[in-house]
This record gives structure tokens, C-alpha cells and sequence, in this order.
């Protein structure tokens, strides 16, 4: 044991003096002249001052006290490089200054979960560049939704149909809606949600609605851009095909021009002054002598780079608006400002729906147009049709016939006619058959066929004859959009509201009684259902006495 303990005093000796002559020849070497204390505190075990050299104790006999061992916890040796003690000391103090005194120095229990900043785990958790945004739906309900800086308005949209289970046929749209100021309009699928959001103000917000309007002209351009009132269409007499008149307004080389007259609001007054405008490329212009056009006599009401058209909400009388047809150009930099706001007012719906997708087109030229053709695009690859796509409210209500082992679809519009009636027979027949055995839900006068209807998006129950004019306009005033309500007049009936032409008109259902059964007719009897699902769905097939067919349901969707 004396060997042991020996050799232990002699190795921790000459360690101690080999670091503490490490230690003054560190700091002789900087020109430092403060005290070296001894890295241990043994009575027996010291260090020489600067200058003198280390020595040895003679045997372990002359000494009073055995060594320390190096299991000590208070003297364990550390195998590091040295470090002065009167330097780590005040590192401590300034360490323990920079702590709060309220937290107290708590050892981390999960250090696995101080991983970098690029581990999957903390990359769903940590998000510093995505933003919070809400989105709000038609009856109030709002969804708070997580964003990164990059994402477009489609890319929301797509997330919200995902996350509320709705049908994506792509007429879904985000709406930036300003309730103080009575604007909105339909964000473009390519921009940022972020950068817009960073332009609104607080009582601003996000709505998720359908707009089948928003790239309507691509389809129909002629509906959309009357002959007067494009410069080159009374050049060629109306004779410029479709595809030629888009092309000049995508084309950023040609010069295309809308004109007419639009009356103006002026500034900090409810008058109304009409002048003649002129949409081009560079702005929108008005003429200060007539009609005009003259480089001296036009002036810059707005350019097209920094602003946005915007849909007047309100009513006529708030601005004593002389026709009913307003809408304004907002400057993007300009939040609550009414100065700022450039009112105008339309003599008819067909030329404020000119005026606007004009803006539209000129501003953004064939970026709409690329965002016209992505869903096409990316839904080609997996298409098995050879027909070109429609949409989905067309392609799902097709008539078919299952008499043999596999269907197929009936293609002749004859033989479809036959089908729909001779179905309707047998569901007729079938209610006969059941009304006979005595059926509880036929013969209550609150039946499945008088309020199944209520469950279908296309029905929305108790509304006024202007606030289907409202939902009617706001999802676009498209061929065959329509929606269902309950008739004000009569308790017992319905109403159909469809939208043809641009124009909003309405058709009454009525009840009708047959050997004991409770029937729906939209042509005084002549073509009788069982339920208003029966009624729409033939509707969606053949024309009948409507314009037109019934294509796209006017929606509202609960977030």
C-alpha cells in the first residue's frame, strides 16, 4: 500500500507542477503579472512564484497527512487545457449576471430535443417564415390557417378544399374583403397571400367563395367585350375572331384600348361628374374636352402597376351613386384612405364587367392566362378522356345505362330524354307501390321527399329574393348558375334562381297532389318529380323550359 500510495503523491505531484509551469509560461509570454494560484489547494503540494523552479518533497515519512486521491469529487483532476482561475471566475460572475434573476439555472431535462435548427422535428415546429392568416366563409365561421411567404392564392385555396372536404372543380377563389370601405375582389391565383395581407388593415379580412366568373372571358370573349367599346373591334366591323381578341390584350406589344363613358366621384364630395374614359396599357385615362384624344387633353386618373379594381358592396346611397353599377380603383399602397380611392360608376352591368376584366387583363397580361390553363394542365396527364375537360358539375351528370354486365354512357340526346322519363316512371311507380303498403314517411306530412332537399349545397332555405341577387352576382353571373330557396309567397312552394345572359331571374315550384302523393312541378304540372333532387337533376340534363341548363349550384361552404 505505501508502494501504491507513493506512486500516486509522485504522479500527482510532478502533473501539478508541470501545469503550473505551463501556466507561467503562458502568462509570462503575454506580460502579465498577476498571481497564479495553484490548481490544488494542498498544504504539502504547492507552487513556486514566477522565476523559481519547481522541486521536489522528500519521502512520504516526513510528511504529517496522507495525499488526496484523485476519486475526490473537490480535486479531480481535469485533462484540459489550463485556464487561468481569477479569468474563469469572472466569466462566472458575468454569466450570472446576464441570467435573470427570476429563472433559475435549470439543468436542460431534454437535451435530444436541441437539435438543429434543419431536424424534421423541429421543422414542424419551429416556423419563422410562415405567416397566420384567417379565413372566414359565407355564414361568418372563420379558419385560421398557416402559410409560408411563397404561397399563392390557388395554393390556399387548394389547402382549404383539402381541409374542409370540398369538391375542387377550380372556381374556388380567396376575396379580399374591406368591410369599412365596401370593396373586394378576387385575388389573382398567382399572387402571394402574405404581400396582400400586408396591405390590408385590421378590420380586413380573407373570404372563401366560389367565383365561376373569373376566367369566364377566356371561354366567351365576345359576352365580355362589347364592339363599341374596344378600339379595334370597330376597325374590323366585329368580324376579329375570339382567339384574336384575347391575343391583343395578352399581347404586351399590341395596343388595345377600352373606352366609353363612366361617371367619376369627386374628391370629398358625393357629385358625380361623367366623363370619357380611355383604358390603356400605361393607365386609365380621362378626357378634360369632350371625347378627345389628344395627348393635351388626357389626363391620368390611375396607373395599372400600383392599383387594383375593386366591387363596390354598398348600395347606391351611400355614395349617391347614379346607377347601381360602381366600382373603384384602389392604389395597393393605400389602406383606409377614401382620398386616395378613384370611385366610377358604370351606366350598365355589361360595361362595368368590360371596364373591369379589361383592368384585369391589361395589368396582368398572360399570367391570367397561364392560371387559366394550370388546372388543365396538371389534370392532363392522368385524364383517361379523349374529350376535352368541362366541368365537374357536367361531367358527373351524365345519363347511363346499366341493362347489360358493364354501363355506358348514353351519348344520344334522344335516348338519354328516354331514359330520364322512363326512370322517372319507375321511381313514380315505386312510390305508388309504396304508398299502397302504407308507407309513414309518405304519408306524414313531413316526408323524406319534402325536406331531403335540404341537405344538398344548391339549397339554402329561407332567403330573400335580394340576397339570392346577392350570392348570384358574388360566385359570378355566369350561363346556369343557379340555387333554391324557399318561396316568400307561398309557405308550400319553392323558388328556382338562375343566372342567364347576366341577367338573375326566377321560376316557381310548385306542389302538386297525385293519388295521395306529394309532387314537385316547374311547367304547371307538365313534368311532375318526386323531390326537388329529381327536379334539379333533369334540369342538369335537358333545358325544358329554362334558357338554359342548370350547370354550376351557387354554394357556401362552413369553414
Amino acid at each position: 500500500s505505501y508502494r501504491t500510495q507513493l506512486f500516486y503523491d509522485v504522479d500527482l505531484e510532478a502533473l501539478v507542477n508541470d501545469m503550473n509551469s505551463s501556466l507561467e509560461s503562458l502568462y509570462s509570454s503575454c506580460n502579465t503579472h498577476t498571481e497564479t494560484a495553484p490548481l490544488l489547494h494542498n498544504s504539502h503540494v504547492h507552487t513556486p512564484h514566477h522565476g523559481h523552479a519547481p522541486h521536489r518533497r522528500g519521502p512520504r515519512s516526513q510528511r504529517p497527512t496522507p495525499p488526496i486521491p484523485l476519486s475526490c469529487p473537490q480535486e479531480r483532476l481535469c485533462r484540459s487545457q489550463p485556464v487561468h482561475i481569477n479569468a474563469f471566475m469572472r466569466l462566472q460572475e458575468e454569466q450570472q449576471q446576464c441570467r435573470p434573476s427570476s429563472l433559475p439555472a435549470v439543468i436542460n431535462p431534454f437535451p435530444e430535443l436541441c437539435t438543429p435548427t434543419g431536424s424534421p422535428i423541429l421543422g414542424l415546429i419551429h416556423t419563422t417564415d410562415n405567416h397566420i392568416i384567417k379565413v372566414y366563409s359565407e355564414d361568418g365561421a372563420g379558419k385560421v390557417v398557416e402559410v409560408p411567404a411563397d404561397m399563392r392564392a390557388r395554393d390556399v385555396c387548394q389547402l382549404l378544399v383539402y381541409k374542409s372536404h370540398c369538391l375542387d372543380d377550380n372556381s374556388w377563389s380567396l376575396v379580399e374583403h374591406h368591410p369599412l370601405l365596401g370593396l373586394e375582389r378576387c385575388l389573382e391565383d398567382h399572387e402571394l397571400v402574405v404581400q396582400v395581407q400586408a396591405s390590408m388593415t385590421s378590420d380586413s379580412k380573407f373570404l372563401f367563395r366560389k367565383n365561376y366568373a373569373k376566367y369566364e372571358f377566356f371561354r366567351n370573349p365576345l359576352n365580355f367585350f362589347p364592339e363599341q367599346m374596344v378600339a379595334w373591334c370597330q376597325v374590323s366591323n366585329g368580324s376579329i375572331p375570339q382567339s384574336q381578341l384575347l391575343q391583343n390584350f395578352l399581347n404586351s406589344s399590341s395596343c388595345p384600348e377600352v373606352q366609353g363613358f363612366l361617371y367619376l366621384k369627386e374628391s370629398g364630395r358625393k357629385s358625380w361628374k361623367r366623363l370619357s374614359m380611355f383604358l390603356r396599357r400605361s393607365g386609365l385615362y380621362y378626357s378634360t374636352k369632350g371625347s378627345s384624344k389628344e395627348p393635351r387633353h388626357l389626363q391620368l386618373l390611375s396607373d395599372l402597376e400600383d392599383s387594383s379594381v375593386f366591387t363596390v358592396t354598398t348600395g347606391r346611397k351611400l355614395h349617391n351613386a347614379p346607377t347601381d353599377y360602381q366600382f373603384c380603383i384602389k392604389p395597393s399602397k393605400v389602406r383606409s384612405e377614401c382620398k386616395e380611392l378613384r370611385m366610377l360608376c358604370a351606366e350598365d352591368d355589361q360595361s362595368r364587367t368590360c371596364w373591369m376584366t379589361a383592368f384585369r387583363l391589361l395589368k396582368y397580361g398572360i399570367l391570367l392566362y397561364q392560371n387559366y390553363k394550370s388546372p388543365q394542365q396538371r389534370k392532363s396527364p392522368v385524364s383517361h378522356f379523349s374529350t376535352p375537360v368541362r366541368s365537374v358539375s357536367e361531367n358527373s351528370l351524365v345519363a347511363m345505362d346499366f341493362s347489360g354486365r358493364t354501363g355506358r354512357v348514353i351519348e344520344n340526346p334522344l335516348e338519354a330524354q328516354s331514359a330520364a322519363v322512363e326512370e322517372g316512371q319507375t321511381w313514380r311507380k315505386r312510390g305508388h307501390r309504396m304508398n299502397a303498403l302504407g308507407s309513414p314517411s309518405l304519408l306524414h306530412p313531413s316526408s323524406l321527399s319534402s325536406v331531403i332537399h335540404r341537405t344538398q349545397l344548391w339549397f339554402h332555405g329561407r332567403i330573400i329574393r335580394e340576397e339570392s341577387h346577392k350570392m348570384i352576382m358574388q360566385q359570378g353571373q355566369v350561363d346556369g348558375l343557379f340555387l333554391l330557396r324557399d318561396s316568400q309567397s307561398n309557405p308550400k312552394a319553392f323558388v328556382l334562381t338562375l343566372c342567364h345572359h347576366q341577367k338573375i331571374r326566377h321560376f316557381q315550384i310548385l306542389p302538386c297532389e297525385e293519388e295521395g302523393q306529394m309532387l314537385f312541378s316547374l311547367d304547371d304540372g307538365s313534368t311532375k318529380f318526386t323531390d326537388l333532387i329529381h327536379l334539379v337533376e333533369f334540369y342538369q340534363l335537358n333545358r325544358g323550359v329554362l334558357p338554359c341548363k342548370l350547370k354550376h349550384p351557387c354554394t357556401a361552404v362552413a369553414l
